[in-house]
């Protein structure tokens, strides 16, 4: 190949790459708060109990935990999916109670701000049915973003380990157990208890790019070396949505955590590494879920994050 169209090549991937860094950087900027924000509306300090039909007061992250384990589930105009996470991840749950008894467990759904009737749903379908003991309806009085709905989720949680979801249902529910897994190995080696797991989609990559535009690869590989030139390394997926957390760690990543909205996940592994908490990446199954998908925006815009539409 001729030198002076290898110098050509050369400089272009040189400049989408210098491109790219500006562009992370100035959206990083424009999403990011200066400080945490830890602020909630005076009604989200609440979830509503069809039982009593009163409102009752959330627990805090800065208590004691009083159950085992507490899963997350952000949700944003999810009426039409919702049910999906949902039927799937009770079923797990109350089958695993029934072999263990002494297992406990919560779901807290966080409407963060949607327009259709998602809040509605759950608490109709699910909360009725299964008492607020079980499931809970944390609604948002406006748009925070997919990170500041977990983060609103992670502080009103009761558990000793923290997991959070997409509400889409994308990743088998039931490979929680491996995340708890290496977990317990991460614990039995750092007795302070402080410990992330990420569910990983990184051994689907090379089928995902055999099936991906050039264009897309470039972009995706990117946003790959963004991460691991300015926050994260070490870690190859930092975007799927299936984390388990110790309490400990929860406190001290999302009490640190200034990006509410995309990329947030690279901003809570970075606190965590910042922190010096174990980290360690499994892989888990996933797939694609209809509706409203996104491919192109999920690394240019910062209004989308996984596989879910965010304001």
């Amino acid at each position: 190949m001729d030198s002076s169209l290898l110098q050509l090549l050369a400089a272009s991937l040189l400049g989408g790459l210098l491109l790219l860094i500006v562009v992370a950087l100035i959206v990083l900027y424009m999403f990011s708060e200066a400080y945490p924000n830890l602020r909630r509306h005076e009604d989200e300090k609440y979830f509503f109990d069809p039982a009593s039909k009163n409102r009752k007061l959330f627990p805090n992250l800065f208590e004691n935990p009083s159950i085992e384990l507490s899963v997350i589930f952000p949700a944003y105009n999810e009426e039409e999916r919702i049910h999906l996470a949902l039927d799937e991840a009770l079923l797990y749950l109350q089958d695993r109670k029934k072999k263990n008894s002494s297992f406990t467990y919560e779901v807290i759904v966080v409407d963060d701000g949607s327009r259709d009737k998602t809040s509605n749903i759950v608490l109709e379908n699910y909360v009725k049915k299964h008492s607020t003991d079980v499931i809970r309806v944390l609604t948002l009085t406006k748009n925070r973003g997919k990170g500041g709905a977990v983060r609103m989720g992670v502080l009103s949680c009761r558990g000793k380990h923290i997991l959070f979801a997409d509400a889409d249902g994308a990743t088998k529910f039931s490979d929680v157990e491996k995340l708890e897994k290496s977990m317990k190995e991460l614990n039995e080696k750092n007795p302070e208890g402080s410990a992330i797991v990420c569910g990983s989609r990184a051994h689907l990559e090379d089928d995902a790019i055999a099936t991906r535009s050039v264009f897309r690869t470039f972009l995706m590989k990117g946003f790959h070396f963004l991460v691991w030139f300015l926050c994260v390394r070490g870690i190859r997926d930092t975007q799927c949505g299936f984390k388990l957390l110790t309490r400990k760690a929860a406190n001290r990543t999302f009490t640190n955590m200034h990006v509410e909205r995309w990329a947030f996940d690279v901003d809570l592994l970075y606190v965590a590494q910042h922190f010096k908490i174990p980290i360690r990446e499994v892989a888990v199954t996933w797939h694609e879920v209809e509706g409203e998908s996104v491919r192109l925006q999920l690394v240019v815009s910062p209004r989308y994050c996984g596989s879910q539409e965010w304001d």
